[in-house]
């Protein structure tokens, strides 16, 4: 959820603000003596104090800079909140020599010793800087004296010239919870931001006022607005299993820019606030639509790949094959072409654009209409539909359009089937781009693929107890594709199966046969010969059978008594199993397992088992299915029930008797 807290200049109501920084290295016998906090009593560490200020201003050289300072004090309540004394300040250094500076790093470690207070101040030497990338740089540090107990406190400043593109966010909700945490902006008259409140929780504190002449720039002096944001008694974000990008759900504040006037020429200036001006800029982009617009790059380079008697959908395949093959992705993601499409081709590597660029280009080269998609990967959080941001997206895939049918193309993996994602792109939105035409949105969360395996086990209880048979498994989709890079890890299949052997406890692995592993639009398909040991379920003369040994649910993934945040699986799944047992003829089955059938509300999934006899055999099956991509808020109780019940009816066994 977000909340728009647009502010224009001088529209406050006659405020007080009343933020300020909390005194630095205070502290109290009551933080000292804290062992657990009341409000969350199994969380490990615990904001006490959080401050921050942001401010618009000049700088000793009458260049305007945004100047950023930080405070925090933090209880370490347990061992496993010791990592929060282990600091990290990342900074942007970007081109033309303009690099934000880190700079007045203090900190100081509290503890209470026997009885008496004792601290350790951090020292400067202690601090160093590593670089992550051509751009990003992090200074690190950690915390003198720390332990179970201790309250830690730190601060620092950063200047950055990068006043108009990243006014400071405020993350008010972490994995840790806070007892107070507050943002003061001032923003001087020049500057209309928007201010976006991200997350579930609300302000405790929104004031504002106007702060007469704060900026002041070759004499000219600006009133500036100075708002305070604050939370109160806010609650850790817990994470769990199936979900995007944390940042989606945390309760933050974020700010747009929406325009300005240049403090130095005095032009006002609208920044971009539609898709169409998102479109212009892309078209105009040397490294996006300039590349697309490179007809005839592949022409020559598809003969022999195509023929004039395929079909369309035919000719998209082998396309896809040849740029496939042709590159080999250099782990660069973004939507911007690198060196351009022509040497990147000519080098057989390339970035993300590169590669999907080209399949972009191939494809209409060899006459099926394709279109480019931006978007963002899951670990890169939602687009801001109603505000344009090029920076939202940071990958790009093709769209074939064949008939009445579309396809979404990523040819920077080769195990990647044609017309499969990799699950980072099954994200909320996508943008499709085609220079003649205007941009539209697409369901990146609704593409037709899914998870689908099966299993089907067929085995004979031997007289001595053990049990043989046969498994095979089919993989189809992107269990397939996650299959195949699995075993593409191995320098050989051989060694993929004594590996699998090695973590299959409960059975051994005699024989093996693998086919479909290259073959990525066909299912793969594995054939095992294996061997169960059964002598711990003989107790006198019945023996006890498992018909979940080879995955067994053992732990509900959904913990939480509430969750705020949707249950995203990317895609539908099902898994069959299918077990046969042949036995004995001086076996005969106990009583038999009742068929069970659990459902989801709304068509939103399954689990059912069944099982039936055939003379001296039987078949148990049972399947698990999600129908759905995502399931919301409301929804989350039935999911977490759903699991408890599978748990519970996985712990049953089926009991074999011998004849009398």
């Amino acid at each position: 959820m977000k909340i728009k807290l647009t502010f224009l200049f001088l529209l406050f109501a006659a405020l007080s603000v009343k933020a300020q920084d909390f005194t630095y290295a205070s502290n109290s016998s009551q933080e000292l003596d804290m062992k657990t906090y009341d409000k969350d009593p199994g969380a490990h560490a615990l904001v006490l104090q959080e401050f921050g200020e942001a401010r618009i201003n000049t700088d000793n050289d009458n260049n305007v800079r945004l100047f950023y300072y930080y405070h925090v004090k933090i209880k370490i309540l347990d061992s496993k909140g010791l990592d929060k004394g282990n600091v990290e300040i990342p900074f942007y250094e970007g081109d033309n020599n303009a690099f934000e500076e880190v700079y007045d790093i203090k900190g100081v470690t509290f503890n209470n010793d026997n009885g008496a207070l004792t601290s350790a101040e951090l020292n400067s030497k202690n601090t160093y800087s590593t670089k992550q990338d051509k751009h990003w740089h992090t200074i690190k540090f950690a915390m003198p004296g720390m332990k179970v107990g201790s309250v830690i406190e730190y601060s620092y400043h950063i200047i950055s010239p990068y006043y108009l593109e990243n006014f400071r966010s405020w993350e008010f909700q972490t994995d840790i919870p806070k007892i107070s945490s507050q943002y003061l902006v001032h923003i001087p008259a020049f500057f209309n931001y928007k201010a976006t409140l991200r997350g579930y929780l609300k302000l405790s504190n929104n004031e504002s006022e106007v702060e007469k002449e704060c900026f002041s720039l070759r004499g000219a002096k600006n009133d500036c607005s100075k708002i305070v944001y604050g939370m109160k008694n806010i609650p850790a974000f817990v994470e769990e299993d199936y979900m995007t990008a944390p940042k989606n759900f945390k309760s933050a504040l974020n700010f747009e820019l929406e325009e300005y006037v240049n403090p130095y020429t005095y032009t006002k200036v609208k920044v971009t606030r539609e898709w169409k001006d998102i479109d212009d800029q892309l078209r105009i982009n040397e490294d996006f639509g300039g590349q697309i617009r490179k007809k005839g790059l592949f022409k020559d380079k598809l003969t022999g790949v195509i023929s004039a008697g395929q079909s369309d959908l035919e000719k998209a395949r082998a396309v896809y094959a040849f740029i496939q093959k042709s590159y080999k992705w250099d782990n660069y993601i973004g939507i911007y072409s690198v060196d351009g499409l022509k040497t990147a081709f000519n080098a057989h590597s390339g970035s993300i654009a590169d590669i999907n660029l080209s399949l972009v280009v191939a494809l209409n080269d060899a006459g099926v209409p394709t279109e480019a998609v931006t978007l963002s990967t899951r670990n890169h959080g939602t687009i801001n539909m109603l505000y344009p941001v090029l920076g939202d997206f940071d990958y790009v895939i093709a769209k074939a359009n064949i008939g009445d049918k579309s396809y979404l193309l990523d040819a920077s993996d080769p195990l990647l089937a044609f017309g499969l994602l990799p699950m980072k792109c099954l994200n909320d939105k996508g943008r499709v781009f085609s220079p003649g035409k205007a941009s539209y949105w697409i369901d990146m969360d609704k593409t037709p693929q899914r998870e689908s395996d099966s299993f089907n086990f067929d085995l004979t209880l031997q007289e001595d107890g053990k049990i043989k048979g046969t498994l095979v498994h089919y993989s189809l989709g992107y269990s397939a594709y996650m299959n195949r890079k699995a075993m593409k890890k191995f320098n050989s299949l051989n060694e993929y199966v004594e590996n699998l052997d090695e973590r299959l406890h409960a059975i051994k692995i005699l024989k093996s046969d693998i086919t479909g592993l290259d073959s990525l639009n066909s299912p793969l398909t594995e054939k095992y010969e294996i061997e169960l040991e059964t002598h711990d379920g003989f107790n006198g003369n019945q023996l006890s059978f498992d018909p979940y040994f080879f995955d067994r649910t053992t732990v509900n993934p959904f913990k939480l008594p509430d969750r705020d945040y949707p249950v995203d699986w990317g895609m539908p799944s099902d898994r069959r199993y299918s077990v046969t047992l042949h036995l004995p003829q001086n076996y005969t089955l106990g009583d038999e397992p009742k068929s069970q059938s659990i459902a989801l509300p709304n068509g939103g999934g399954k689990f059912i088992t069944s099982f039936q006899t055939v003379g001296d055999s039987f078949n148990f099956t049972y399947v698990t299915q999600f129908s759905k991509s995502i399931y919301n808020q409301s929804e989350y109780p039935y999911l977490k029930e759903l699991y408890n019940r599978i748990i519970a009816i996985e712990k049953e066994n089926i009991v074999l008797k011998k004849k009398i």
